[in-house]
């Protein structure tokens, strides 16, 4: 009995292309998933932050705050 028999011959022709396919979909889909997570996770949080700190925000406050802590030079 030969071994030559018993094993199936390998796949030679479109080997690269077939796994590169395979790769490139699988990469594509990690890519989009990673994309939302952080659009959900990140850019969407960020934005209702800032939205909700400049709602209530009063500039000039802040800067007679600023002015009488003495952060500024040339106003006095």
């Amino acid at each position: 009995m030969s071994s030559g028999a018993l094993l199936p011959k390998p796949q030679m022709r479109g080997l690269l292309a077939k796994r590169l396919r395979v790769h490139i979909v699988g990469a594509f889909i990690v890519a989009l998933g990673v994309a939302a997570a952080y659009k959900f996770g990140v850019a969407e949080p960020r934005k209702k932050a800032y939205a909700e700190f400049y709602r209530n925000y009063d500039s000039m406050k802040d800067f007679e705050e600023m002015r009488k802590a003495g952060v500024f030079q040339s106003a006095k």
